[in-house]
């Protein structure tokens, strides 16, 4: 089953969808044997592992190839920051198709400029309401799956209120986006009065230390959210256990233990080992190199 398929499936069903963000490979395979039904990349993680804040840097083609190696490495679906589709309504055509093509089940798409800045920034702009829309219907148009998810992010809070943010959603979504993004409410008040006023799903992006005040799943599951994403939940937990990890080193100067690691080939076996073993074996020249 194709990964948007498989989405809308999820779609169709009574819980909220939680989807811890995936930098890497690694990262979306943790999240898949942790049981989650979905999972989403990060935009910012992506550029916090190429060496880059998130501020515009990244390009589409380095977007869509971390997508693809996270789409190829788990079986559950991924849906994948495409910030602002990378230019206009034709660019964004070509956007759609190179994320659709990886097997990634939907993406979303945002109304800032180019380029645009993390969400929970400062200093944002963004396009005219009628660009913006004119972008979502593009994207809709592009998509050769019908299954294939868009979601239409509107940064207006910031910019122009949250009035805005919600006429921006409704927009989108009367454009045919399958989902809308309002980011970063500002007040609980705000995150609760989301999903009252846009005419349709809604995701919730729960950013730690950022512009949305924190709330529990089960908070989010009743305000009538769809789908909550938390995109630096992994990396920005992983940055501290670099830290930690390296001073330890630094202060023992011995090798610091692994928590809950056994051995290499145990770890090595929660990606793949043993059936990349199998592909890899032939009884008739099992354990020789070369031959007469």
């Amino acid at each position: 089953m194709q990964a948007a398929t498989q989405f809308r499936a999820l779609l169709r069903g009574d819980a909220m969808i939680v989807a811890p963000g995936a930098y890497d490979a690694i990262s979306a395979l943790c999240i898949q044997q942790a049981g989650y039904p979905a999972l989403y990349m990060t935009g910012s993680g992506t550029a916090a592992g190429l060496g880059f804040p998130d501020i515009g840097l990244v390009t589409m083609s380095e977007m869509v190839e971390n997508a693809a190696r996270i789409a190829r490495s788990v079986s559950i679906p991924l849906i994948a920051d495409a910030d602002t589709g990378y230019g206009n309504a034709l660019n964004v055509t070509r956007t759609v198709r190179e994320y659709e093509s990886r097997n990634v089940a939907g993406i979303h798409i945002e109304d800032q400029v180019t380029p645009k800045r993390c969400g929970h920034l400062d200093g944002k702009e963004i396009v005219p309401h009628a660009e913006f829309v004119s972008k979502i219907r593009a994207a809709v148009q592009a998509r050769r799956n019908a299954d294939f998810v868009i979601i239409a992010r509107t940064d207006a809070r910031a910019v122009l209120g949250f009035d805005e943010a919600i006429r921006r959603a409704n927009a989108a979504l009367d454009a045919g986006a399958d989902m809308a993004f309002v980011e970063a409410p500002q007040t609980l008040d705000e995150v609760a009065r989301v999903p009252r006023l846009v005419h349709g799903p809604c995701l919730l992006n729960m950013v730690a230390g950022g512009k949305t005040p924190a709330l529990g799943l089960d908070d989010a599951q009743a305000m009538g959210y769809r789908m909550t994403i938390l995109p630096g939940i992994l990396f920005r937990n992983a940055i501290a256990t670099f830290d930690r990890v390296l001073s330890d080193l630094a202060a023992q100067r011995r090798m610091p233990g692994i928590a809950g690691a056994d051995t290499v080939t145990d770890g090595f076996r929660r990606f793949g080992l043993d059936a990349w073993n199998a592909v890899g074996t032939h009884p008739e020249t099992s354990g020789e190199r070369g031959g007469q």
